[in-house]
This record gives structure tokens, C-alpha cells and sequence, in this order.
């Protein structure tokens, strides 16, 4: 018979495991968004250059009508709502997946934005928001003035 070395980790782990399924299990997700009150976080992808911001956000089935896009100053945020079909008398559904309801996300970018010179497009479910950093924000250089020459 061999005598196994007991390791504390290997039970740390499990641990971990069970309480990530616990979580995703669970009515309330961690964040304090409740997995089934219709409002749903909005997942995006955001990208920076020099002069703008370009924001990314999936929006499936949603039409362009039914998404307000709202910017103060360093502050986006984007807000919708999707709808499903009513239901019908007779029909019985065997799975029913797809969320319906308010979403909204806000975020705060890392300089102020020209709202008047923002654009926003829509195509094939994916809305894309270019946000060109205000005047302000823009990095600008500054020349070094140096003591008149022959002065000594």
C-alpha cells in the first residue's frame, strides 16, 4: 500500500470550483446585476488613438430606433431595449433563451469627448461609436525656451 502525501491545495482548488458554480448558478451575479431582471450588462470593446475613442458594441436583433447614446463629458453611456415575441395561446416553447428587456452600460473614458463631432453607426447587429477626444484633451507639445545666446 503507498502512502499518498496530503497536499492542501488540490482541496483549495475544489473549493474555488464550487463556489464559481455557485455564482453562476445563482439568481444574483456577482456585480449585483440579477440574472433575471432583464437588465443586462452591455459587453463592448473600446480602442484609443491619439485624436479618438472607438467604441464597439454587439447589439443582435436590436433595431437603432430602440438604443439611446448619451455622452457627458468623459462619460458614455449606452442604453436600449430588446423585445421578443408575445406569446401565443396554443404555443408551448421547449427552450426560450434570448433575453428581452432594458440594457445599459456607462463607462468613463480617460479623457472628455467632442460630442458634436461624434459619430455612430449601425450595421449587421454591431454599433460603432467613433468619440474624438475634445480639444482640450489632446496631447499638445510645448517648446523649450532656452537664456539668449551670448549672454554670458
Amino acid at each position: 500500500m503507498a502512502i499518498e502525501r496530503w497536499d492542501p491545495f488540490h482541496e483549495a482548488i475544489s473549493l474555488r470550483d464550487a463556489m464559481n458554480s455557485l455564482f453562476q448558478d445563482s439568481f444574483v451575479r456577482p456585480g449585483g446585476v440579477p440574472a433575471h431582471s432583464g437588465l443586462s450588462a452591455l459587453p463592448l470593446d473600446v480602442s484609443e488613438t491619439e485624436n479618438e475613442f472607438v467604441v464597439k458594441a454587439s447589439l443582435p436583433g436590436i433595431k437603432p430606433d430602440d438604443v439611446q447614446i448619451t455622452v457627458h463629458g468623459d462619460t458614455l453611456t449606452i442604453r436600449g431595449e430588446s423585445k421578443v415575441d408575445e406569446e401565443k395561446k396554443g404555443e408551448h416553447w421547449h427552450i426560450r433563451e434570448r433575453r428581452s428587456g432594458v440594457f445599459q452600460r456607462s463607462l468613463s473614458l480617460s479623457a472628455p469627448v467632442d460630442s458634436d463631432k461624434a459619430q455612430a453607426d449601425f450595421e449587421h447587429g454591431v454599433l460603432t461609436l467613433t468619440l474624438p477626444k475634445s480639444e482640450s484633451a489632446k496631447p499638445r507639445q510645448i517648446k523649450v525656451g532656452g537664456a539668449a545666446q551670448g549672454q554670458k
